[in-house]
């Protein structure tokens, strides 16, 4: 038997690194396949909402995906959910957007959530997400959202380490929470720093990510 093919997609390369990371502990067999358009990063920053000619654009990069075979994809950007909406629902696979099974695991843990974000122009799109699942699985659960600027740019530059450490520094901002999500696979490599500082649950993208997908493709459960 062939092993499932997941089309991964990027818009931004500093995402990249944490869901490989995810799918080696979380399901090795899976055959990876990495599509990164980073012009889509920059140019929905540059925008104030998610138009429809970025939607479509969107779509036609998952039509794409499908096209080389994919059993399912899996987006790595968090800035694009009603596009990954119009990708799933015109495609005969699994399109998975990058929060949404951290999303659901989070809502298990109680209802005072928090968020750390580091890139600002997909918080609206998250924080409605979020809504919804909250509205379909715990209708009394709140979000509070810290942003920590700069640190994005440092990453994208190459310096993770400063990255961590901004994250991490903020983190005490959301120690009464239930739980404390970091918001971006990219976020995701701050966790062990971010996990000093707080006595929560620190969750993070990937690897609930992986196990979501494992589940719609295959039927079974990715390894912890």
């Amino acid at each position: 038997m062939t092993s499932p093919r997941i089309v991964l997609l990027h818009a931004t390369p500093v995402a990249i690194d944490p869901v490989l990371a995810a799918f080696a502990q979380g399901w090795p067999e899976a055959e990876l396949v990495n599509l990164l358009d980073d012009a889509l990063s920059a140019d929905r920053a540059r925008e104030a909402d998610l138009g429809e000619e970025m939607i479509e654009r969107f779509v036609t990069f998952a039509r794409y995906g499908h096209r080389i075979g994919a059993d399912g994809l899996l987006v790595t950007c968090s800035a694009f959910g009603p596009a990954i909406e119009r990708a799933a629902a015109v495609l005969p696979v699994p399109v998975l957007k990058p929060n949404e099974a951290m999303f659901e695991a989070a809502l298990a843990q109680g209802d005072r959530i928090g968020m750390l974000a580091t890139f600002a122009p997909s918080i609206g799109t998250m924080e409605d997400e979020f809504a919804e699942e909250s509205a379909r699985l715990r209708p009394s659960a709140a979000l509070t959202t810290v942003l920590v600027p700069d640190a994005i740019d440092l990453l994208r530059k190459g310096d993770a380490d400063t990255h961590n450490r901004l994250v991490a520094q903020a983190a005490p901002r959301l120690g009464g929470m239930d739980a404390v999500m970091l918001a971006h696979f990219s976020t995701s490599r701050a966790a062990p720093l971010v996990r000093e500082r707080l006595e929560v649950p620190v969750l993070t993208a990937p690897g609930a990510a992986v196990a979501k997908m494992k589940r719609l493709v295959t039927g079974a459960q990715a390894a912890a």
